[in-house]
């Protein structure tokens, strides 16, 4: 049986990081990762799964490391019961906290040693190792605590990306730059550095997500949703749905497509 819950991190962190997650079966599981403005890192304590490639191998997953921001999605499987411990960060978490650009990791997968080296042997051995969620949550805290602050918020970028997320990527992207005293090249350059995205790919993929908060709502229609999401037409909602999901929404919505599976085990 498939079970979800997340669990709030240390307040310090709630700038950085919007929840911890937990995500167990003892059953085999597809898991659909979709497009995301935000970055986790994922800790397989128990069994792992492989990425399902189209027109290739399957690629076995990491056993911890890091899901940077996605504008694509991903199919990953497992035959067997598993637990997994995720950090949900904010866009700007990761440029904040680890001092890297966050375009480094736009669609990439890094392993944890790989992303933090030597410290990341260290975290990786006490994560999987700890008794239960409760000592991962407090490993988790304590890690993070010590890169509080490693480096300040570009003020302008990080209150055009929040004005985005509040908006629900309902903006006017060629303003943003000039209302914030910045070249439109000046602000596309630092956006990148900050999120991973050019601030059209990033309001595009926060307008899906908003789309997506729509699931288990009763006689919600497509065109409702896309209405409401300020989508032009419902075909442009479709396309980017598909873009960013790899689904139909009439199927997603429908809850029988599999990817909702994760949804309606909270």
């Amino acid at each position: 049986m498939l079970s979800y819950s997340t669990i709030a991190p240390s307040l310090q962190l709630g700038d950085f990081v919007k929840s911890y997650w937990i995500l167990e079966s003892n059953e085999a599981y597809t898991h659909y990762s979709m497009a995301d403005v935000c970055t986790e890192m994922v800790f397989h304590y128990s069994g792992r799964f492989d990425e399902l490639m189209t027109g290739k191998e399957d690629s076995p997953s990491f056993s911890a490391g890091i899901q940077g921001p996605s504008s694509r999605p991903r199919q990953f499987r497992t035959e067997r019961g598993f637990g997994i411990f995720g950090v949900y960060f904010y866009p700007h978490a990761i440029t904040s906290l680890f001092n890297i650009s966050a375009e480094a990791l736009s669609n990439e997968m890094p392993d944890l040693i790989s992303f933090l080296g030597i410290e990341g042997i260290a975290l990786e051995e006490q994560m999987l190792s700890a008794k239960n969620n409760g000592e991962r949550r407090a490993i988790m805290d304590r890690f993070l605590l010590k890169r509080l602050p490693y480096t300040k918020q570009e003020p302008s970028v990080f209150a055009a990306m929040q004005q985005i997320i509040r908006e629900q990527g309902l903006v006017q992207i060629g303003e943003l730059g000039a209302k914030y005293f910045l070249s439109q090249r000046q602000f596309e350059r630092k956006f990148r550095t900050t999120t991973g995205f050019a601030p059209k790919l990033f309001s595009r993929i926060v307008r899906f997500h908003s789309a997506l908060q729509f699931y288990g709502k009763k006689n919600c229609r497509l065109t409702d949703i896309a209405h409401n999401c300020g989508y032009y037409d419902q075909s442009h909602f479709i396309h980017d749905f598909r873009a960013f999901s790899g689904q139909h929404p009439l199927k997603y919505f429908s809850g029988v497509s599999g990817a909702t599976e994760w949804r309606d085990a909270e």
